[in-house]
């Protein structure tokens, strides 16, 4: 059955879960409120909502370098203990964090980091080639709004499909650890250096081999 916009709203107030997930879960239960709110449960999700307003000061900056040096990653992972920060699931979790950033090129941590110009002028872009292509006006919006929807999804790290496991999202992994570990964790900051960008040379697949790599 179709998810509604208001059983999500009412989803999400009652687990505090974010709205993709409420969604899914909706989802996966044809619609079920309570069954929704088990799934996310079992999932980790509905605690982890409620650990997020913590403080979380202590954590690793973790440091990934594709080999031969081409591509390398640093990501700043939160938690709030240092005994927590010194387990192999969390610097294990910050490891797949920094794997996942080098194989996947996002450009913001979160939707909120995107200027607005930067999607303004994507929707209108989006806006152009849905009407080149003769689309009929009272659709046009409905299918701007999904190609924004992809594009955001696309250039936000916690918005990706996680490389490990593409049927959950960076977002979602890092909630499912923080409902198994009883600690917020968050994602801070990161940045992604590739040999010679921006300089003119030959196209590598470096995603592949990364990816290639993560397979191992």
């Amino acid at each position: 059955m179709a998810v509604t916009a208001e059983q999500v709203k009412q989803l999400r107030e009652k687990t505090g879960a974010g709205m993709l997930d409420c969604k899914k879960a909706l989802a996966q239960t044809d619609g079920d409120m309570e069954k929704a709110i088990e799934f996310l449960r079992e999932q980790g999700l509905a605690s982890a909502a409620k650990k997020a307003g913590r403080i979380a000061a202590e954590g690793v900056v973790e440091a990934y370098i594709h080999a031969g040096g081409r591509i390398g990653v640093l990501v700043e992972v939160n938690c709030e203990t240092d005994f927590v920060a010194k387990t192999e699931e969390f610097r294990a979790l910050c490891r797949d964090i920094a794997m996942h950033i080098a194989a996947s090129r996002p450009e913001y941590l979160r939707r909120e980091d995107i200027p607005e110009d930067v999607v303004a002028r994507e929707t209108e872009i989006f806006r152009q080639q849905t009407l080149n292509e003769g689309k009929p006006e009272h659709i046009v919006d409905k299918i701007v709004a999904g190609k924004v929807d992809k594009f955001l999804r696309e250039q936000c790290l916690l918005d990706q499909p996680f490389v490990k496991d593409p049927s959950m999202t960076v977002g979602t992994l890092v909630a499912s650890k923080i409902g198994k570990i009883g600690e917020n964790i968050s994602i801070r900051r990161f940045a992604r250096y590739e040999m010679g960008e921006g300089l003119e040379r030959k196209a590598d697949d470096f995603v592949a081999e990364v990816m290639a790599q993560v397979k191992k």
